[in-house]
């Protein structure tokens, strides 16, 4: 391994608190980049050496080695170091899925990324760029919109305090419209002002939730809007899989996605890292990885 990305579904099963644990003993991490260092009898995709990143792993790639089906390994571009390429096998599976598959983002449509400094986020901003949308990103801090900027958005706005502040903003930039498409990162907080900045037929992607919500359901009926859930993008089936990363190989090696460099932690700071996801980050840093 070379690097490994940092989730926050680690942090919830370090704690404890995740719904479904794992057996101890345990090493976490489902994604990351390295080189093949060996394969099994009757791999034929990949050899020793090949740069690689993974979308899944038997024994988790918070390590130097680590094991995978070749069915979650996907070749690296040549263009894209290891750190950046660590956030492709979850990060960037899960936002593609969550546009293309779950709420069907299509070219001249508006989409807002809802907690958009995150490695999800941050690739969402990309990936709906690279189909023909226009891009509202939100995020808390100053240097975390800055990151949003850097990717690609076309509009980059603070989380609003209430629903209607937050409302008005992406109207005024909709020109009295509304999104057409959400990608909500912490629907517990956030998901009754996505619904108030919904167009008519919007539909909303929750990748991501700490906790119960209530929500007014006459703002989803008076626009015929919809609210989908998208599931870790380690339950993709292997025939999706193959789609979704061969349209994400093609677009990084023709230079449409540029991952930002991530921040990366040494191996042994992984508990600093975990950290930095859930206590700090405020979407500071964008990705977090870990070198190895």
């Amino acid at each position: 391994m070379r690097a490994a990305g940092v989730n926050p579904v680690e942090t919830y099963i370090r704690a404890g608190t995740y719904a479904k644990l794992p057996a101890l003993p345990y090493t976490p991490g489902g994604e990351g980049t390295g080189d093949v260092e060996a394969v099994g009898e009757g791999v034929t995709k990949f050899k020793a050496g090949d740069r690689v990143y993974l979308a899944g792993a038997k024994t988790g790639t918070y390590a130097e080695y680590c094991l995978a089906l070749d069915s979650t390994v996907f070749p690296l571009p040549p263009n894209t170091s290891y750190e950046a390429g660590a956030s492709l096998g979850v990060a960037y599976a899960t936002a593609h899925r969550a546009l293309f598959r779950a709420v069907h983002a299509r070219a001249g449509e508006t989409c807002l990324v809802h907690g958009a400094s995150g490695g999800v986020g941050l690739a969402a901003v990309q990936l709906a760029k690279a189909c023909g949308c226009t891009v509202i990103g939100t995020a808390s801090s100053e240097v975390g919109r800055g990151n949003v900027k850097a990717a690609g958005a076309d509009h980059v706005i603070a989380h609003a305090d209430s629903v209607a502040a937050f409302a008005e903003q992406v109207m005024a930039l909709t020109h009295g419209k509304g999104a057409d498409v959400v990608i909500e990162m912490l629907a517990s907080a956030n998901l009754q002002h996505d619904l108030a900045a919904l167009a008519r037929g919007g539909r909303v992607a929750v990748v991501g939730s700490r906790g119960a919500v209530e929500i007014n359901p006459r703002d989803l009926m008076s626009r015929e809007a919809a609210i989908v859930g998208v599931s870790n993008a380690f339950q993709v089936g292997t025939e999706e899989a193959i789609v979704v990363h061969a349209q994400l190989f093609d677009w990084l090696s023709e230079g449409t996605l540029k991952p930002l460099e991530a921040h990366a932690f040494p191996l042994h700071d992984a508990a600093a890292a975990h950290v930095e996801v859930m206590e700090h980050s405020g979407g500071t840093k964008g990705k977090i990885v870990l070198h190895i």
